[in-house]
């Protein structure tokens, strides 16, 4: 009788996540549609429509799974869905992306020495939020947790108010065309709030089961968090990149990829600490995570610096990389490696 009960509980969650995550792209769809729409309206250039209007759009997932894991009490999941969808969005996305491409994506060197360095300087800047966390308000010592406080939140928030201003710059020196004929601003306004609306009920109600599931299987909060939440809040990023890239666009299809990463890391986490007050961080945890994200980085920035291209070998070995990162991931779940201390 109660292996029934589990059995269909098991089975109602996992159909909620199928549907959330359903729910997901369909508002997220909504919301990069409008997005773009908007951006041609305000006559946005190419790398500020993908790295700021559309990245935020298609980041809103990741964004509403922090804030809701923050304000449930389980903050690690939050983190390691933003960490591990970083991971996907810098070695899965482009990789699918240079593959969907009918000739190698090209980049520019706008995409490699602003976005891709900007986004370096990210990683960089969260892993000092969280070091300043475990200096300044440790809790534990094995394994090391600190607690992430509102000043020290505020931090990455001030370094992702400089990247707006430098892209705000940047509008200003393109003067690109307006693009006003049919085009409903209300409409459009309506309906990119329509996506977010859509995104945060199915973000919850995804969060609440995975962590359902989780507790059955006996999976830590931070892996449930790096595989499936990830894996679920990433789908629009993936299909915004891969869709731009076809299209023969690949500056605001890397574009996205950076931006939104660089909006997740720098926004979605103090948001998320700001919104409920402080949280506790798993410093043994987090910054191994954060490792693997740098060095995903660094294969992806020098991916695109050879010729400012990405070739189908160079995307070959993005996904690859991925795969990699996931047999590593599965390693630690099952105890053949132990480089994540306290999960």
């Amino acid at each position: 009788m109660g292996g029934g009960l589990v059995s269909t509980a098991t089975a109602l969650h996992a159909a909620v996540i199928v549907v959330a995550t359903g729910a997901i792209w369909v508002g997220s769809s909504w919301l990069e549609e409008s997005a773009e729409t908007l951006s041609g309206y305000y006559g946005l250039p190419a790398v500020v429509q993908g790295s700021v209007v559309v990245a935020v759009g298609s980041s809103f997932p990741e964004f509403a799974s922090v804030v809701v894991t923050a304000a449930t009490g389980v903050f690690d999941m939050g983190v390691g869905a933003l960490v591990g969808s970083a991971i996907f969005n810098v070695l899965v996305i482009p990789g699918l992306s240079g593959l969907s491409s009918e000739r190698p994506l090209e980049a520019s060197r706008e995409i490699v020495y602003k976005e891709a360095q900007f986004y370096m300087i990210a990683v960089s800047a969260l892993v000092v939020t969280f070091s300043l966390a475990v200096i300044y308000y440790p809790v534990s010592s094995t394994p090391i947790v600190g607690e992430l406080t509102r000043p020290v939140a505020a931090i990455p928030l001030g370094l992702y108010g400089l990247y707006l201003f430098i892209q705000y710059q940047d509008v200003g020196d393109a003067a690109i065309d307006r693009i006003r004929d049919g085009i409903d601003v209300r409409r459009e306004w309506g309906k990119l709030a329509g996506g977010l609306l859509v995104i945060g009920v199915a973000v919850e109600r995804l969060v609440g089961s995975v962590e359902s599931l989780g507790a059955t299987f006996g999976v830590p909060e931070f892996l449930a968090g790096i595989t499936v939440v990830a894996a679920a809040t990433s789908l629009p990023d993936t299909l915004v990149s891969v869709r731009t890239a076809r299209e023969g666009r690949g500056g605001t299809s890397l574009g996205n990829v950076l931006g939104s990463n660089t909006f997740d890391l720098l926004v979605a986490i103090p948001v998320g600490v700001l919104i409920v007050g402080s949280v506790e961080v798993n410093f043994s945890t987090a910054v191994p995570m954060f490792g693997v994200l740098t060095a995903a980085t660094v294969v992806l920035f020098a991916a695109l610096r050879t010729d400012l291209t990405l070739t189908n070998r160079e995307s070959g070995v993005l996904l690859v990389s991925y795969l990699l990162f996931v047999a590593w991931v599965v390693a630690e779940t099952v105890g053949v490696t132990s480089s994540l201390r306290g999960i």
